[in-house]
């Protein structure tokens, strides 16, 4: 098979191609001549074009100048001038598939043409075209399902791309081409899945009388079926079984097709049928072997035969899809001529055999039809908008099989809008309308009934007086040819009274792939018929004959291996196989499938024959062990019937199925197969199934009004694009838009991977657990709400599983990419969710990304949409969490990359179309909740799919290598964080989303002379009617160490200052003297401080009037506002009311801070002093990794085991130091990465005469003045100067700085100095740390709404109403954009 196109040669040239007596075996045509790819049929003159990328993703022509060399048997395919030509990766250049003449005309002339060289030793994933796609490619709806692609689904999947018509093909089997297919025993083996219900009679095989079988991939090329009196062969792949059956094309004879089991239509006028067995030898070109090739021993062999049994008019050549000359095809596609391999039953690897995957499929293809490999459809089902039916398929890809107890369980599935077609061979199809009538859809009780084995026989003549050379050769010798499988026949089924006594004996080929145990098998098998009354001398020459090809192996052409013929048997039998399901297997059983009477007849001749040639009959092992027969040819199950009712068959004389027992049949469900031939044929069958499913295919198009278009295909490139992709018609829903956009970006991942050639990787995982459905609650993203859910869901029986498989086609990509992408496809399941089961295509799957909410977390997130059986669709949101709390935590580590929070919201349109927004899916409203497990088994079970693709063995244990790399690091990372490297501050601000500059800055001059700032921020918003007189002023007081930033966070989407100036405040911030603006040298301290805030106070009273301003203080801020207004310094006349944040006059260290003292105490120093002892008075809060002193360097080592609960662990230096100074300042969970990363640039540094005073006041509870004497401000007198000054108090809960107990002593002070009034309050806000409350995440719907409400009570009075203005911040809050 050729897959490159060409000029025509001269009149020669073609003459030689036509005729392999006028060419040397050895002769080459150059390849930069394409005469030797020249069609027999007219094409016009063409250069020789360049191959494009394949269409897997993992099997891609080299990108480098030279390229790969394609399989001679795969020289074709592309064709000049096609558009994407010029794109293309360079092309490997043409190998010849024919030589230059040379040796004598008569060598020549009993030679046949050379094998292909290079099926064998070319890596196959770069040189084979691909017509299927990756099932990522799916799409949710087409108008016309076929389900397999054999004889009966090829006609459908043709002739319905060919109407226009969207059509999606599933195959069960792989995609392969000639070149690929297996040719040794081990590959062939490999190949091989075996099922069904093991059974024979006699005592030593009782123990496995009855034995349930499944071994072997299911989507191995090869199918062999136990059963009760029968078993079954049939093929797996693209193309079905037509890949490896024996291409004979022979038409029932009229007498069988009057018979009375076929209906009226067909059995009153046979002849209705020619028609359609023309249509299909058009498209499968049959034709004899010619009379000008080689002789072939096994052919002339049997003519000897049926000389000698008398029956010579009986015998003739037959006609079969087997190509004696090259160029293309019916279809277009370029073919080879036969090699003569013999290889027919494993796959002929020499590109000459006209098989539905070249004939039918391509030609679907060509016309736009989508062909999905691995996908064995279970069941049919009406769909439930009654919009044609849903088929349900495993899918076998991505070895999700590992996971036996899921794949047929949580089923992928596709809708069919107009019709789906049965073409997956008589078993399959048969088992598929089983279980869809089980699972209610109604038909006739026929199915299942009236199977046949078509009269199959196998036997053997072994050792016969003849050379046979019927065992087949992958490159067989010139001078030797094989042949093709089958070239002759004695048609036996004209002259008889009665039908059924007809049969047909054709020789065979054993394949090479069995040769090696072929003896062994024939010399042990028992019930051998040996030819009687031999002489001494006979004997002695058979002998001789088993024992050399025993010593020289089954190819020593003296041997008794080469003198065996092999026998071909189809006949009739009873008709009365039956299919049925046990647990949900199919069982096949044939009963009295034998007709003894005939079958001992046939038995008969085959020994006359046999012994005409001096030979030993021997029978099938199947029938020597096991007496049971073996067919190749099962028919019947969803039978025609005789009366077009269901009481005698499932389909009507077009295929139609029936509802139930009358006339009425489902519309569009059809059944193109064997399964509804009513009878054994006594024939091969395939030219019969080919025309029933032409003639069944014709007549559902002209009763929709479908033309069937009847236009040529032009040579096809099968390495580029349809030459007539489906345009999609109609008004498009939005749905459809959508899965379109879905569809284009997924492809061009694809592409853009194969186009660089890259290594993928994948693997499959199953998740269960419990997730609710309740669309009114909820709705919080928080771990709470989930593990509510999930009890809530458990209690409920509510429960969940994801099935879905990760593909990364492009590993590199994965690993370096911020985003670390795979693709996601699968299902979800989950009843209590109206639509259950879901579909999912096409989802987004995230490797450890970062998690931008929370700082030293990394996620594991799943994001996609997902459509119901219903039509509904819904959005998946899942994410593990891996944060510090894994750290050395081997449990905690599994549980963290094992447990999935999972939100389903209702799909919002376009929610998906960036997907680098994180948060897109908040956008719609929640409809269920819960978690979900991997559970340990299932873990290893998804260990054993990981798969790395690429196009060769190098580039796949790359691909596999940089993803375990990658994942192990970043797991690593994780797990030892407390002794990985350290973070560093970062160098760049592009995170900063949120810069909130201030609209003007006032320089402050206390009354010591010392120099602060003043920030002012205008209202964004003025609340009422809108005038001046609306606005508020509000003072804002920062902690030590930090500045304004820590109201105005740039980090943030959304901060305090936004906040207050969208709720009418004009904001201004001090940035006093122990602020960040504090520089090393200074040794200010929260006392000195009072005196700027004084002054600021000045300023604004200067400026707005002396109505009372209210403040807002913070930590230290707070101490030094406390210190003025408890010694006069700051007149609390001016403040019209003031919300303290975490303390007020009362520090009270937490109990790490208060261990610091402690161990002060008992160290006989402090850490003040310590700390200045070592490295000075100055204790910066930022570092950077290449830090100038050594004492700093090592203590940031030292910090990093400052103690902390483990769900606050980081690597951040800068974070590290803060929390030593100070305390761990939040609750890493409310700060978001950037914030974390960016926390040196908010924090600067601290004197150690202030922290000598901090320490004083905390062992004290109660702020104090500067040394020497170290006065307590807070004494009954000082007190009384708070009288009548509205105070709110707020800590965090898990405040690690300063205890709750802080603002707890300051409350019950004012309360019993002043009484309760009303006018002082205290909160503890849940799950806040220190600064947290500002800086945090959420803090703008934790914290600022109960600040900002106790200023509105105070400065707007008790009745004020806040209204949420119309801005972006209402904006991102509708879309669920700041909810995090």
């Amino acid at each position: 098979m050729a897959f490159v196109s060409g000029k025509q040669g001269g009149d020669d040239t073609q003459d030689r191609l036509r005729n392999p007596r006028s060419m040397s075996p050895d002769s080459t045509v150059s390849s930069s001549s394409s005469s030797s790819l020249t069609s027999s049929t007219k094409q016009p003159s063409q250069p020789t074009s360049a191959l494009t990328s394949t269409t897997d993703a993992t099997s891609q022509p080299s990108t480098s100048s030279q390229g790969p060399q394609l399989p001679d048997s795969m020289q074709m395919f592309v064709v000049p001038g096609e558009e994407d030509a010029a794109s293309a990766p360079p092309p490997p250049p043409p190998q010849p598939h024919l030589a230059s003449p040379r040796g004598s005309a008569a060598a020549n002339a009993a030679r046949p043409p050379p094998p292909p060289r290079a099926a064998t030793s070319r890596d196959p994933s770069r040189a084979f075209p691909r017509l299927s796609k990756p099932l990522e490619l799916l799409r949710s709806a087409y108008d016309v399902v076929v389900i397999g692609s054999g004889y009966g689904g090829g006609v459908a999947a043709s002739r319905m791309a060919r109407t226009g018509q969207s059509v999606c093909v599933l195959e069960r089997g792989k995609e392969r081409w000639p070149g690929e297919y297996p040719a040794k025993g081990l590959d062939a083996f490999r190949e091989l899945h075996v099922s069904g219900t093991l059974t024979a009679p006699g005592p030593h095989l009782q123990q496995v009388v009855g034995k349930a079988v499944e071994k072997g991939d299911p989507s191995g090329m090869y199918h062999l079926v136990f059963g009760r009196g029968q078993n079954v062969v049939v093929g797996n792949g693209l193309g079905g079984t037509s890949l490896i059956n024996a291409n004979v094309f022979m038409e029932a004879d009229k007498e069988t097709l009057a018979m009375k089991a076929w209906p009226p239509e067909i059995r009153e006028d046979p002849s209705v049928m020619d028609k359609y067995y023309q249509k299909a030898a058009e498209v499968l070109e049959p034709q004899e072997y010619p009379a000008d090739w080689p002789e072939l021993p096994k052919a002339k062999l049997l003519k000897l035969q049926a000389e000698r049994l008398g029956l010579q008019d009986k015998f003739k050549k037959v006609r079969q899809t087997t190509r004696f000359t090259n160029g293309p095809n019916s279809c277009g596609v370029d073919m080879n001529p036969s090699t003569l391999s013999g290889q027919d039953v494993t796959g002929v690897n020499d590109g000459s055999k006209n098989t539905t995957l070249v004939t039918y499929i391509a030609d679907a293809w060509n016309w736009g039809a989508d062909i999905f490999c691995e996908c064995e459809v279970r069941h049919i089902e009406k769909d439930r908008n009654g919009e044609g039916y849903r088929v349900y398929f495993a899918w076998h890809g991505r070895n999700r099989g590992v996971f036996k107890a899921n794949l047929h369980g949580d089923l992928l599935w596709v809708h069919a809008r107009k019709a789906v077609f049965l073409g997956a061979g008589a078993i399959a199809s048969t088992e598929i309308l089983l279980r869809s009538k089980a699972m209610g859809l109604e038909m006739s009780d026929m199915v299942g009934k009236n199977m046949s084995g078509n009269g199959d026989i196998l036997a053997f003549g072994y050792n016969t007086d003849e050379q046979a050379n019927a065992i087949g050769r992958e490159h067989p010798e010139p001078d030797n040819p094989v042949g093709p499988c089958i070239t002759s026949v004695i048609d036996h089924r004209d002259g008889h009274e009665n039908p059924l006594d007809g049969f047909v004996i054709e020789e065979g080929t054993i394949p090479e792939a069995l040769s090696p145990f072929f003896q062994t098998m024939l010399d042990l098998l028992p019930g051998h018929k040996e030819p009687k009354d031999e002489t001494l001398l006979q004997r002695t020459q058979a002998a001789l004959a088993r024992y050399g090809s025993r010593i020289r192996g089954p190819y020593y052409k003296k041997g008794a291996v080469q003198r065996t013929q092999v026998y071909l048997v189809m006949s009739h039998d009873s008709n009365q196989g039956i299919l049925s399901l046990k647990d949900d297997k199919p069982v096949l059983e044939f009963l009295g499938v034998t007709r003894s009477h005939h079958v001992k007849k046939v038995h008969e001749i085959l020994e006359q024959a046999t012994k005409a040639v001096g030979g030993t009959l021997v029978h099938s092992p199947f029938h020597a062990v096991l007496e049971q027969q073996i067919t190749v040819h099962p028919i019947g199950g969803a039978c025609m019937a005789r009366d077009n009712t269901g009481k005698t068959g499932v389909t009507n004389h077009v295929g139609q199925v029936f509802t139930g027992e009358g006339s009425e049949t489902h519309d569009g469900l059809i059944v193109t197969d064997a399964s509804v031939i009513p009878t054994a044929l006594g024939a091969n069958p395939f030219a019969t199934i080919t025309a029933l499913a032409e003639r069944s295919v014709e007549a559902y198009a002209r009763s929709k009004g479908l033309t069937i278009s009847e236009e040529k295909n032009g040579l096809l490139n099968l390495f580029g694009e349809p030459q007539h992709p489906v345009r999609r018609r109609g008004q498009r829903r939005q749905n459809s838009l959508e899965e379109d956009t879905s569809i284009n970006v997924a492809h061009e991942v694809i592409r853009e991977a194969r186009s660089i050639n890259a290594g993928g990787f994948g693997f499959t995982e199953v998740m269960s657990g419990y997730v609710h459905h309740n669309p009114t609650a909820f709705s919080e993203d928080k771990r709470e709400t989930y593990e509510m859910a999930h009890r809530v869901a458990k209690s409920r029986c509510e429960g969940a599983r994801l099935f879905v498989s990760v593909q990364a086609f492009n590993t590199r990509h994965l690993v370096q990419h911020w985003q670390h992408r795979g693709m996601l496809t699968g299902t979800f399941v989950c009843p209590a969710i109206p639509g259950s089961p879901f579909m999912v295509h096409r989802g987004e799957f995230n490797l450890f990304i970062v998690d931008d909410k929370a700082p030293g977390t990394r996620n594991l997130t799943y994001d996609f949409d997902m459509t119901g059986v219903d039509g509904r669709r819904l959005h998946f949101h899942g994410y593990k969490v891996v944060d510090s709390s894994v750290a050395l935590a081997p449990s905690r580590f599994w549980r963290a990359t094992s447990t999935l929070y999972v939100t389903v919201s209702e799909h919002v349109p376009g929610m998906c179309a960036d997907l680098d927004n994180e948060n897109a899916w908040r956008r719609g409203p929640v409809v269920a909740k819960g978690i979900m497990h991997i559970k340990p088994a299932d873990f290893v079970s998804q260990i054993n799919t990981m798969t790395p693709t690429g196009s060769n063995p190098l580039s796949r244990a790359l691909s596999a290598a940089s993803f375990l790399t990658y994942f192990a690091r970043k797991s690593l990372s994780l797990f030892l964080a407390p002794v990985t490297r350290l973070e560093y501050p970062a160098k760049v601000t592009s995170d900063f989303i949120n810069p909130t500059p201030p609209d003007r800055t006032v320089t402050i001059t206390a009354s010591d002379g010392v120099a602060s700032l003043l920030h002012v921020w205008e209202p964004t918003r003025i609340p009422g009617d809108g005038t001046p007189a609306q606005v508020r002023n509000l003072f804002v007081v920062p902690g030590a160490s930090v500045d304004h930033q820590v109201y105005a966070l740039p980090t943030i989407p959304f901060n305090f200052v936004n906040y207050m100036t969208r709720a009418g405040y004009r904001v201004y911030i001090s940035v006093h003297r122990i602020s960040q603006l504090m520089l090393p040298g200074s040794d200010c301290t929260t006392y000195d401080a009072r005196q700027d805030l004084r002054a600021c106070l000045e300023r604004i009273r200067a400026e707005q009037g002396p109505e009372p301003v209210y403040t807002v203080a913070h930590c230290m801020g707070s101490v030094a506002l406390a210190s003025g207004l408890l010694d006069g310094t700051v007149p609390a006349g001016w403040l019209a009311g003031l919300t303290c944040s975490q303390v007020f006059m009362n520090p009270v260290w937490s109990p790490t801070n208060y261990g610091k003292l402690v161990a002060g105490s008992l160290l006989g120093v402090s850490f003040d002093r310590l700390y200045r002892a070592v490295a000075g008075t100055w204790f910066d809060c930022a570092t950077s990794e290449d830090e100038p002193s050594l004492v700093q360097r090592g203590m940031n080592q030292l910090f990093r085991w400052y103690p902390q609960p483990r769900r606050e662990m980081c690597r951040s230096a800068s974070c590290h130091r803060i929390s030593f100074v100070f305390g761990r300042c939040w609750s890493h969970a409310n700060l978001n990465e950037a914030t974390h990363r960016h926390v040196d640039r908010f924090f600067g540094g601290v004197n150690m005469r202030l922290m000598d005073l901090l320490m004083r006041m905390g062992a004290g509870g109660g702020v104090l003045a500067n040394e020497p004497g170290y006065e307590p401000l807070v004494t009954p007198e000082n007190v009384q100067r708070l009288r009548g000054l509205p105070v709110m108090l707020f800590s965090g809960r898990e405040n690690a700085v300063l205890s709750p107990e802080a603002t707890e002593r300051t409350y019950e002070t004012l309360c019993q100095t002043f009484g309760d009034s009303g006018e002082y309050r205290r909160r503890v806000v849940p799950g806040y740390g220190h600064l947290d409350g500002f800086m945090g995440r959420n803090a703008w719907k934790d914290v600022y709404p109960f600040v900002r409400e106790e200023v509105d009570r105070v400065t707007r009075g008790e009745g004020y109403r806040f209204e949420e203005p119309d801005d972006r911040f209402k904006a991102m809050i509708d879309a669920g954009e700041l909810v995090a």
